[in-house]
């Protein structure tokens, strides 16, 4: 007969993190576990936003929290405009970089919430008829970058350089790394049992230039590193 029994596990403990609505949050991206966000979303994307916007319909705005690990300290880098919204940020260097875009006043904004002193400042301001519109506008790094890529199989530079070049329909971009480009890549062929799917990752320059193609994926880790998964 086996005397044995389980140890006791701890009392789990349950923190209340008042945000005012916001119920979902994530990791910053690049970040190491220290903070989260969450965004809330009344209109989807920034795209489909823009979409009800130009139909006419004035934008209540959406807002975002920040909230740190461990102790679950809140801070709103901007507080809710009409016809403004908010993109999901990125982290480097000890700041958290996100975009707002003002509708009525035509303008995109890249905003630098310091997390050392917890102020919000201009990093630069963009016109919004600079872009088609904002299908998939976002931050990436490194450096930190402003890139679209339009349903209409084009992948632009914004900001700070300005290029653009037309893309395979297959692959999506996903991490700058200097002067190289890395997009994600799908396959598909053949039909039932003979069917195959597949990924591979493809990098180009600044111009469009195909730098190099490789099997398998590319995953940046919390620390920063890339690791290559094939």
């Amino acid at each position: 007969m086996n005397n044995s029994r389980f140890e006791a596990i701890d009392e789990v403990i349950m923190k209340e993190i008042i945000t005012g609505g916001i119920s979902y949050i994530t990791r910053v991206p690049r970040d190491s576990n220290e903070w989260y966000y969450g965004i809330s979303r009344e209109y989807g994307d920034l795209y489909e936003a823009e979409e009800i916007y130009r139909g006419g319909r004035a934008l209540k705005g959406n807002e975002m929290c920040l909230i740190h690990y461990p102790d679950g300290e809140i801070y709103r880098p901007l507080t809710r405009e009409t016809n403004v919204c908010l993109e999901s940020p990125i982290l480097l260097n000890e700041s958290v970089y996100f975009l707002r875009i003002d509708f009525a006043k035509g303008s995109i904004r890249i905003l630098r919430f310091d997390c050392r002193c917890h102020d919000t400042g201009l990093v630069a301001e963009i016109p919004l008829s600079t872009v088609k519109n904002c299908y998939n506008l976002r931050l990436h790094t490194a450096p930190l970058t402003l890139t679209r890529q339009g349903d209409e199989g084009v992948f632009e530079v914004i900001w700070p350089e300005r290029s653009s070049f037309q893309m395979d329909p297959h692959e999506s971009f996903f991490l700058r790394d200097g002067d190289r480009f890395y997009f994600n890549k799908w396959f598909e062929e053949g039909d039932g049992e003979s069917y195959r799917y597949w990924e591979e990752t493809v990098v180009h320059g600044l111009d469009g230039t195909l730098i190099e193609e490789m099997d398998g994926d590319i995953q940046t880790m919390p620390n920063g590193e890339l690791w290559h998964i094939r």
